[in-house]
């Protein structure tokens, strides 16, 4: 189905398209300290591409994050967080989502990060469609564990909600 100005229509309109890194954003919510206060931040999208096919399940897409970008508001713990004790972003300067399945619900496809693939899904919660662009926004819950990143353990929490909201216009 074409989009048009409506921004009810739900499939974009057939093609490539590139991850407009000025408007999306990757937003994480973890805990820490034995799970007892809350931590709120942020990653850079450094960029990606959607095709959108006919039939939807033969849509690709691929995300690359700036791992060195994590943010949280506290230079110390960002800092920390970067060096190899967690992430090693000097090591491992990017994480990737590449999907392999799309449906008009969820996204399924290979996280990697710390040079470490896992399997991953993130449900759409949100879509809208416009004429000239389109925003999808969805969420997943990370085990850091299962990464590699074991540090800390009760003291850093192990699970990031994750979500992803990204504006795709043409390529």
């Amino acid at each position: 189905m074409d989009a048009t100005d409506n921004p009810t229509t739900t499939t974009p309109r057939l093609g490539r398209y590139t991850i407009d890194t000025a408007t999306s954003s990757l937003t994480f919510r973890t805990r820490h300290l034995f799970g007892l206060l809350p931590v709120r931040g942020t990653f850079a999208i450094r960029g990606g591409t959607v095709d959108v096919a006919e039939p939807l399940a033969d849509s690709r897409l691929r995300v690359e994050v700036d791992a060195a970008s994590f943010h949280t508001g506290n230079d110390h713990r960002d800092n920390d967080i970067r060096s190899a004790k967690y992430l090693d972003t000097d090591q491992h300067p990017l994480f990737t989502f590449v999907a392999g399945q799309v449906d008009t619900t969820s996204v399924s496809g290979t996280l990697t990060a710390c040079g470490v693939s896992r399997p991953a899904r993130l449900s759409i919660v949100r879509s809208e469609v416009r004429a000239d662009s389109f925003t999808v926004r969805a969420t997943t819950r990370v085990d850091r564990t299962e990464f590699g990143v074991t540090a800390s353990r009760g003291m850093a929490g192990r699970h990031l909600d994750l979500t992803l909201e990204v504006t795709c216009v043409p390529a």
